[in-house]
C-alpha cells in the first residue's frame, strides 16, 4: 500500500487464510519485516489480539 494502511483498512497484501502473502519477499515493507510480537501488543491469543488492533485503530483513525 504505496500511501500507506489507514485504520480500519484490511493490507491488500492478506491472504483468505491471514497470511501475509509478501512474507519472507524483498519487497515486504520494513515496519512489518521488523515487528515483533509480544505479548503486550497481541495478547493472549487471536481473539484478544484482533480486539486490541481495532481499539487502536479506532483510536488513531483520522
Amino acid at each position: 500500500m504505496p500511501g500507506g494502511k489507514p485504520a480500519g483498512v484490511r493490507c491488500v497484501q492478506l491472504l483468505p487464510d491471514l497470511r501475509c502473502a509478501l512474507f519472507g519477499r524483498p519487497e515486504r515493507p520494513a515496519f512489518c519485516a521488523t515487528l515483533r510480537p509480544a505479548e503486550d501488543m497481541c495478547g493472549r491469543d487471536r481473539d484478544e489480539a484482533l480486539a486490541r488492533i481495532a481499539a487502536w485503530e479506532a483510536a488513531t483513525r483520522p
